[in-house]
Order: structure tokens, then sequence, then C-alpha cells
């Protein structure tokens, strides 16, 4: 179990690796694949990464956002330690070291760390406003349902 959750972090770096490199180069260095490009098998194009925003972010154990939206979605992935998400109406849930979690645009939701352990958080924001709501109660936190 170990192994497969190594290797699934080591892919989802690689893919934030290939999203945080594409913004770095750029298109124009990177010329689009012809059809007869042998690193393909049909039609891929290389898309602009017009509107990515990473960041990354520790948070103490038991710290955690207030509640927000992004206007065109959000991806977390766990550097390290523990994590608590959560979208309104749904039950919260914890994600630890490796794992992500993909949040679409406009959805009401939090994150943070779980009570006894810090985490590190990257994200990738793909673009639009943050709209900032109040912040998630000691029951939220606690995953009690109102």
């Amino acid at each position: 179990m170990r192994r497969i959750l190594r290797l699934t972090g080591r892919v989802l770096w690689l893919a934030l690796a290939l999203i945080v490199g594409a913004h770095w180069v750029g298109q124009a260095q990177q010329p689009p694949a012809a059809a007869d490009d042998p690193r393909f098998t049909g039609r891929s194009d290389q898309l602009e990464p017009t509107g990515l925003a990473l960041s990354r972010r520790r948070f103490d154990a038991g710290a955690r956002s207030a509640w927000h939206s992004h206007a065109n979605g959000q991806l977390l992935f766990v550097e390290q330690g523990r994590a608590r998400v959560q979208r309104r109406g749904e039950s919260m849930k914890e994600l630890g070291r490796g794992e992500s979690d993909y949040t679409a645009g406009k959805v009401v939701h939090w994150h943070g760390a779980a009570p006894r352990e810090p985490f590190v958080q990257v994200a990738v924001g793909f673009g639009g406003e943050t709209t900032w709501l109040q912040k998630v109660t000691d029951d939220e936190y606690a995953g009690k349902s109102k």
C-alpha cells in the first residue's frame, strides 16, 4: 500500500511539475505537436497556461481556511501531513500525503490541517476570483452536521 501511495505521490508531483513547467517555459518555446509527432498518437495540442495560479501553504495542526469558492475551481495536493477538506452539503474528509482533491468552480468549500498534524498544501487555481465567506465553526471542523 505504501508503494502505491508513493507512486501516486510521484505521479501527482510529475503532473504538478508539468503544469509549472508549462507556465514558466511558455508555448512559444514549445512548437505545437505536428500530426506525425512521434511523442503522441492522435492530435494533442499544448494549451496556454493562462489563468493558472500555483501556491504552497502550511497550516499548523487544527488551522483551516474560511468557507470560500474559486470562480474556476482548485486542485489541492497534500505535500506533507494530513488535511481536512469539505464541500458545503457534503461530509468532511481527510487526505494524507500524496493525495489530492479537486473542487469545481463556484463550489463553496474549506480546507485545512487535521487536529493533531500540520499540513502543507500545493494548490493549483484555474483563474478567476476567490470569494471568501464565514469562518468554519468548530463543529463543522469536527465533522458534526447541523
